[in-house]
């Protein structure tokens, strides 16, 4: 356990704040690289914290929501951004100093971080470490880190698959859905996924082994769409986007159906969200609709993480990243995810030293 004096050494800390809060899309001028500095040390006096270099920076896109500013009684995963301060997202580093006794100097761990180059990480219950170093860390940022335990606990824990069920992955190349439906073939079903570009959908079918795919911009009728890849219908819907392909979606739910609500990206920039008008498919069908967060099920990162770190030695489980460099690159890849830009788990490298 260490902790220090203002004679630690100091090193810069360039960092991305928030220059405004945001309404509708989010551009690279509503956030703005700062550099500061650090000292190298736990502040004396701090009895519990963590210093992390950060190696990789997690871009997803439920830090969207935060940067806007919500008026009081709204109710919001997290906190808004606060403007002038540090982004915060996930993210893999290296301990620098401790003076927490679960976690010490030279430790990889991943977990909440700031979107800079050193965290102070008062909080270090929201850490992990990193128990599979033989793996590339940056799957820390997504595989077996955050995303990779939503579309775990989405898919295993909330829509509970049956061998045969017929699954559809919306956004399906993404950091998420790219995992569900790899998981949904490991379960045995059949996988149907959306993306938004030829090349994506190629992506699904060729690298992820989903059965069928398509691209959602080139369709000019998301039900019929629907229709032609799963003319059974749907057993389970784990849903990232919302809106127009969750209506399409509810149309073409079998009895007994279930619709996991994950993310509804397409709705995350509209001034006024889009209404939902074939909710009435639920009753007569059955249907059960899930919403969940995954911090409901932080719990059961362990087991988590031996089974998908097996998966993906096996071969069971690909990965494929769209690895950005530097801080510098951080804005612009956060909003490329909301214009489909990144192919992949999008995420940034850091230098080590």
């Amino acid at each position: 356990m260490a902790g220090g004096g203002e004679d630690a050494a100091a090193a810069r800390n360039k960092m991305v704040v928030l220059k405004r809060h945001v309404t509708g899309f989010p551009t690279e001028k509503d956030m703005e690289v700062v550099v500061g500095t650090v000292r190298l040390r736990v502040p004396a006096g701090s009895t519990s914290a963590v210093l992390v270099k950060n190696l990789y920076l997690s871009c997803d896109p439920w830090m969207r929501g935060r940067m806007s500013k919500h008026d009081e009684g709204v109710t919001v995963p997290a906190p808004d951004f606060v403007v002038g301060q540090t982004l915060v997202n996930f993210g893999v580093g290296k301990v620098i100093d401790s003076t927490h006794p679960e976690f010490k100097a030279g430790d990889l761990v991943w977990g909440m971080s700031g979107w800079e180059e050193y965290t102070l990480v008062s909080q270090p219950e929201s850490l992990f470490k990193i128990n599979h170093t033989e793996l590339p860390l940056s799957y820390y940022t997504g595989v077996l880190g955050m995303p990779g335990l939503t579309a775990y606990a989405g898919f295993m824990e909330v829509g509970r698959p049956k061998r045969g069920d017929f699954v559809f992955v919306s956004a399906a190349s993404g950091a998420v859905g790219q995992l569900a439906g790899q998981l949904a073939k490991i379960a045995g079903c059949y996988v149907v996924g959306s993306a938004g570009s030829d090349e994506k959908v190629d992506l699904l079918k060729t690298k992820f082994g989903f059965d069928d795919a398509f691209n959602y911009k080139s369709e000019a009728d998301l039900a019929a769409a629907l229709k032609r890849c799963l003319p059974d219908g749907i057993d389970i819907y784990f849903d990232n986007v919302g809106g127009a392909t969750l209506d399409a979606a509810l149309l073409h739910m079998r009895h007994g159906g279930r619709v996991v609500v994950c993310g509804m990206i397409s709705q995350y920039n509209l001034e006024e969200p889009d209404g939902v008008r074939n909710l009435f498919c639920i009753i007569p069908k059955a249907v059960r609709v899930e919403g969940f967060n995954v911090g409901g099920y932080l719990q059961m990162y362990s087991r988590f993480e031996e089974q998908m770190s097996g998966y993906i030695k096996e071969g069971k489980v690909v990965v494929v990243e769209d690895v950005v460099e530097g801080i510098e690159s951080a804005p612009a890849a956060l909003v490329g995810l909301f214009s489909g830009r990144n192919v992949g788990k999008q995420l940034v490298a850091l230098p080590r030293e």
